[in-house]
């Protein structure tokens, strides 16, 4: 009787032995797997679509380009390689194009037909699909901090014009004067545009980057950061000679800026009309969730076959979950930038 108990135990101990050693089988994500997602990030930055052709550019104008991109990407890609978040990098790199007159963004946004600049911008977290935007604001420095702050701040997606600016104000923002945002050329380009739309039997030049499309420009960025959170943030001036209070795709949600963990982030440069109609941002995720399709592929149909079927161009930047990036345009230009998670920069302006 003894022995029959003893080896019954024997039996219940080895059971539960093995029992735990299929437990922890399961359970225990290896060291290569967790050394693959902590290095699993990438950014990628556009600073505008457009008719931009070499015969048209400076040598030393596109090398200010090319540094003011490598300036900005590189901020970003140390703020995801110190494990900070995809957010802090989309907004953090777009503040340096914001700042630049280069850019139709912040300092170098555009004029209305009144001769003013108004100022769009939005961001979206992948995480969480939370977003902000604001539309038609004429004091803020950084638009793209204001969308932030709608989104972490405020009960609200959008706000516009002088609404904006007083819950800006009471979140702590300084307003700058509207003067700020003056800049030669691109007042210059306005009165070219004006003049154009005057006595169109009248041949105007527009032989630089600043003025030849009018209604292109913008500036943006989506991110992978090494939490596996995608983020996406575009930033605008909008379209020459714009009225009404005009607004673009940029502020729009699904249109000029979308995150989605599952999926993807994307920020879009172009026609806004076209791109607002056609949904690009969204469209580009959908198409990704409901059938299966890559970044590259999704991207692909909508810039190159819905967006010129509905009459518009433009182009977008994208990175999925697993960092694969889509830099689609069907312009004959882009001003596009990219790091990967082995550092490996990439910086291009013309259809290659």
């Amino acid at each position: 009787m003894k022995q029959i108990l003893t080896l019954l135990i024997g039996l219940f101990v080895l059971f539960s032995c093995k029992n735990d050693t299929k437990t922890t089988s399961r359970t225990t994500i290896p060291t290569s797997e967790l050394q693959k997602i902590d290095e699993m990030h990438g950014i990628v930055i556009h600073g505008g679509a457009g008719t931009l052709l070499k015969k048209n550019m400076s040598d030393s104008l596109e090398n200010a380009y090319k540094e003011k991109l490598k300036e900005a990407i590189l901020i970003g890609d140390e703020i995801l390689r110190g494990g900070g978040t995809a957010m802090e990098a989309v907004t953090k790199t777009i503040n340096v194009l914001e700042d630049t007159p280069l850019f139709n963004a912040g300092k170098g946004a555009v004029f209305t037909h009144d001769e003013k600049n108004e100022l769009d911008a939005s961001v979206m977290d992948g995480a969480t699909l939370n977003a902000g935007a604001v539309a038609g604001v004429t004091r803020i420095k950084n638009p793209i901090d204001l969308a932030l702050s709608v989104m972490n701040d405020s009960p609200h997606v959008m706000l516009s014009g002088v609404g904006a600016e007083t819950f800006a104000e009471e979140q702590g923002f300084s307003l700058v004067d509207p003067s700020y945002f003056y800049t030669e050329k691109r007042y210059q380009s306005l009165q070219k545009v004006k003049e154009r739309e005057k006595n169109k039997a009248v041949s105007v030049s527009f032989d630089d980057p600043y003025s030849k499309d009018s209604k292109f420009g913008t500036v943006g960025c989506v991110a992978l950061d090494k939490h596996g959170n995608l983020a996406a943030g575009t930033s605008t001036g909008g379209m020459t000679n714009k009225r009404w209070n005009r607004i673009g795709d940029a502020p729009i949600i699904g249109a000029g800026t979308y995150a989605n963990n599952a999926t993807c982030a994307i920020s879009s440069t172009g026609w806004g009309e076209y791109f607002i109609r056609a949904m690009v941002a969204h469209d580009i995720s959908a198409m990704m969730e409901y059938k299966g399709v890559t970044l590259q592929e999704a991207a692909r149909i909508v810039i190159q076959e819905k967006v010129p079927a509905l009459g518009g161009d433009g182009g977008i930047i994208g990175i999925d979950n697993q960092g694969n990036i889509a830099m689609e345009f069907n312009t004959a230009g882009m001003y596009r930038a990219h790091i990967n998670a082995q550092g490996e920069l990439t910086i291009k302006i013309y259809k290659d």
